[in-house]
This record gives structure tokens, C-alpha cells and sequence, in this order.
């Protein structure tokens, strides 16, 4: 068993309505079930020095308010050390932003969504290449899951497999390589994390035809997604 620390790449903030509960990486960590001692961030958006990624079990990227398209130094430097990364073997985790910023290392493309803002609590259906994945393997094939998202991943990367997919987002999730993987969706929010969300993105929910408080109202809880984080945390660690 690979008894190192999981390195969190650190790629934004919550919005200001809910950094009362910590900063993205604390919300990981507690949903993936690790201790304090067993994670180490990186704070990338803010010139974080990457490690070498060897001195650790796993990599799980953060969301973020930034866009992929953007191209900022900060994520173009990130984005080239995690192709770096993935292509050595080491499992990666990237979660919404940490999703697409994943993708584009591997040469997919990342764009804003045809379908406009997905947010709120969404039903995720499994392709058939779920059932063999060590992730994803033995969940039902449909389940809910929480999103907040305006970009996503339009074409994933060569020889990728499509995971998951929603009513509004063809690419959910995939796995690249034998441990690598993206999702559009966040394991790490619990219902309050969710609403709160929901209601700082009011205005842009009514924009995309949306009514924020009857999404609000259909927050539930997402246990099914949440678990991935913690096997994925297995799943390096057995590695």
C-alpha cells in the first residue's frame, strides 16, 4: 500500500457566500476521508511551486471560478505538469475545472456549453464503459450527482472513456489512460455546499432559462457521487 500524501491542487475559491466551511481543498479532503497529515495543497492559482509528482499516492485538482479557455499562466503551467503526471502513471483526480483542465492537458477540447449553465443537483448516467471501471464499477447506472458549471469538456481527449454523462453535459466524466480521471460534477459538496451555490448563481440560472429557487428546492443529497472521491483515494493507494 503507498502510504504517501495526496497532493491538492489548489485552482480557486469558493464563493465568498460560503468560505465560512474552508476553502475547496478542506472539502475534499473531508469527503475523500483523509487526515490533515495525509494531504499536501498547492495553492496553483496563486503561483504555487509544483512538486515533483512522484513524492505522492494521488493528485485531485479542485474546482474553480476560472475558465479553462482563459489560458492564464498559472493553469497552461498546471495544465503541462499534470500531462506530465498522467502520462507517467500517477492517478489523477480532476474535479470540474481541475475536469477540463485535465482534458486540455490531454489534447481534448474545453469550450462553454452548448447547452448552457448545468447547476443544482443533476441524474448522471453511466455508459456501459462504467461497469469495468475501478472507479465506477457496481454503481447503479443512473444517480444523482451536484454541478455548477458554464464550460465543460466538448471533445475528450484520444482514447479517453466516457464515464457519464447528463441531460445537458455529453462528457461528465472519463478516464484516461489506466488512472486518470475527470468529473464535471463535485463529489465534495454536500446539500448546503449545493444551495449555496445555487443561490450565488441566481442570476446567471434565470439568464439560461432557469429558475434558481425551483432548482434550490430540488437539491438532494448525492452519497453515491461523494463515494468516488474515497475510492479513488483506495484506488491509488492500492496501486
Amino acid at each position: 500500500m503507498n502510504s504517501a500524501p495526496f497532493l491538492i491542487l489548489e485552482t480557486g475559491q469558493p464563493v465568498a457566500s460560503l468560505r465560512r466551511y474552508g476553502r475547496f481543498p478542506h472539502w475534499i479532503r473531508v469527503a475523500a476521508g483523509l487526515d490533515a497529515d495525509e494531504t499536501v495543497v498547492v495553492d496553483v492559482e496563486h503561483g504555487g511551486a509544483l512538486p515533483d509528482h512522484r513524492r505522492f499516492a494521488g493528485v485531485i485538482v479542485t474546482g474553480s471560478a476560472a475558465l479553462v479557455t482563459d489560458h492564464a499562466d498559472w493553469s497552461e503551467r498546471s495544465a503541462r505538469w499534470l500531462h506530465d503526471a498522467a502520462h507517467a502513471g500517477r492517478p489523477v483526480f480532476g474535479i470540474c475545472y481541475g475536469h477540463q483542465l485535465l482534458a486540455h492537458a490531454l489534447g481534448g477540447e474545453v469550450a462553454y456549453n452548448p447547452a448552457g449553465r448545468e447547476s443544482g443537483t443533476i441524474e448522471l448516467a453511466l455508459d456501459p464503459s462504467a461497469s469495468t471501471d475501478p472507479l465506477f464499477a457496481g454503481l447503479p447506472t443512473r444517480f444523482p450527482a451536484h454541478a455548477t458549471h458554464l464550460q465543460t469538456v466538448v471533445r475528450a481527449p484520444d482514447g479517453a472513456a466516457i464515464l457519464a454523462r447528463s441531460a445537458q453535459d455529453n462528457c461528465h466524466a472519463f478516464r484516461w489512460g489506466r488512472q486518470a480521471w475527470g468529473v464535471q460534477f463535485h463529489p465534495e459538496f454536500a446539500t448546503h455546499h449545493m444551495r449555496g451555490y445555487v443561490r450565488a448563481r441566481a442570476e446567471c440560472i434565470g439568464r439560461h432559462g432557469g429558475c434558481a429557487r425551483s432548482v434550490a428546492r430540488a437539491v438532494s443529497a448525492a452519497p453515491l457521487a461523494r463515494q468516488l472521491l474515497r475510492r479513488f483515494v483506495r484506488q491509488a493507494r492500492d496501486a
